[in-house]
């Protein structure tokens, strides 16, 4: 499937940045009866390396809904068991206003360019549909880079199912780490992630547009699949519908998101993982976390012993 939701759900699950600019207006979801709650079970592993010095592995969704918490016991096992916790960035740096504006500063065309001139006809007409149905006058993008608008579509998309950054698994375990006064950093700076973003070339900037507005006039159903897959911890559908897609379809995007930054990733997790380090949870994207690509095996391949965690799958094929 060639859908942008799935490239937007592997950046979401890819930057965790995207907690603290998501900024499209976020409808109230209509209330309906819930069913019995049957806890998420996210993507979790345990990494045991010397002696006393184990990591946490675990896969975030960086726009959840508040009724996807509480989460496994698992989860909660892995946070108290540990004495830290990494994030993809610090979560002073996710905090912080400068967010926003450093989003912005990147997003913004300098090139003299007009976008109009960039889009098909086809391309055009939906967006100015896009943009008068979401109370966003195509005035007010054609300043902005395809990349950031294609974003901007997609969050806004997920916003209106109730996935909020505010609600992310980041977002959550940062609040808990800071009431228990567990200290927290991170792997990488935004700066960092924005450039890997703004780093797609032209073509790559102008496809992700036009199949972001596709995706509107389709329906969220990929979005939906990718969070359900999310709270079953379901490994193979969000590979398949999501990494390996992604993987296919943009390879030098993936390098850029996904394998560069596990490769950078590997240094202060061995530390981590050094004697007399302790416990450590480490929360980032479950994109990072998946294939032959991903943190688990590569750390795997280097003769950590690596085991899954997920006391919910028990009994599952």
């Amino acid at each position: 499937m060639s859908h942008w939701m799935t490239r937007a759900a592997s950046a979401l699950l890819g930057f965790s940045l995207f907690c603290g600019v998501a900024y499209a207006a976020r409808p109230a979801a209509t209330p309906a009866a819930a069913p019995a709650y049957v806890p998420p079970t996210p993507l979790l592993w345990k990494v045991s390396g010397g002696k006393g010095a184990e990591l946490y592995l675990l896969g975030s969704f960086h726009l959840l809904k508040p009724d996807d918490y509480p989460l496994s016991p698992d989860v909660d096992q892995a946070f108290a068991a540990s004495s830290r916790l990494l994030f993809e960035l610090a979560p002073e740096e996710m905090a912080s206003p400068a967010l926003a504006t450093q989003m912005m500063q990147a997003a913004i065309r300098r090139d003299g360019g007009q976008l109009k001139e960039e889009l098909d006809a086809e391309t055009w007409r939906r967006l100015q549909a896009w943009g008068a149905g979401n109370s966003m006058p195509v005035e007010r993008l054609v300043g902005l880079k395809p990349w950031f608008i294609g974003l901007t579509i997609s969050l806004t998309q997920m916003a209106r199912q109730g996935l909020d950054p505010q609600a992310g698994l980041d977002r959550h375990l940062m609040n808990l780490a800071a009431k228990a006064g567990k200290p927290a950093a991170g792997l990488e700076s935004a700066s960092s992630q924005i450039s890997m973003l703004d780093g797609m070339n032209a073509d790559e900037q102008r496809q992700l547009l036009r199949e972001a507005l596709e995706q509107v006039e389709k329906g969220d159903q990929q979005s939906r699949r990718l969070h359900d897959a999310w709270r079953r911890g379901d490994d193979v559908t969000l590979w398949r519908d999501m990494a390996s897609e992604m993987k296919r379809t943009y390879p030098g995007l993936y390098q850029r998101i996904n394998v560069d930054r596990n490769d950078a990733w590997l240094a202060p997790l061995q530390q981590r993982l050094q004697d007399g380090q302790g416990t450590t949870l480490v929360v980032v994207g479950a994109l990072h976390l998946l294939g032959s690509d991903g943190v688990v095996e590569k750390l795997r391949a280097k003769g950590y012993n690596v085991e899954r965690i997920c006391s919910a799958c028990k009994g599952r094929p």
